[in-house]
């Protein structure tokens, strides 16, 4: 049974950094892709980006481009998200993917 279980999420003033962490169970983790999208309030899901299953290969959506970096360690079965340079319009709740497999979402406000 896949289970991801997102944390790191919290308050944070714009220009702020904060590092979201999923941890994955149930499944080979460094077999698959893995995908962090993101729900602002009254909005659907945002794709924000992709790293293949061995960290070589990542994508990012434009507007997080240069400010936020995917990565993943697979020896301890988590994937990451640095988020810097934060601003209001990161605010969302952030999930990590499996395919259609998700978390429960980690919150993230940047406000001052």
């Amino acid at each position: 049974q896949v289970q991801l279980v997102e944390s790191g999420g919290d308050l944070v003033q714009p220009g702020g950094s904060l590092r979201l962490s999923c941890a994955a169970s149930g499944f080979t983790f460094s077999s698959y892709a893995m995908t962090w999208v993101r729900q602002a309030p009254g909005k659907g899901l945002e794709w924000v980006s992709n790293i293949n299953s061995g960290g070589s290969r990542t994508d990012y959506a434009d507007s997080v481009k240069g400010r936020f970096t995917i990565s993943r360690d697979n020896a301890a079965n988590t994937l990451y998200l640095q988020m810097n340079s934060l601003k209001p319009e990161d605010t969302a709740v952030y999930y990590c993917k499996k395919g259609t497999s998700r978390g429960q979402g980690t919150q993230v406000i940047v406000s001052s």
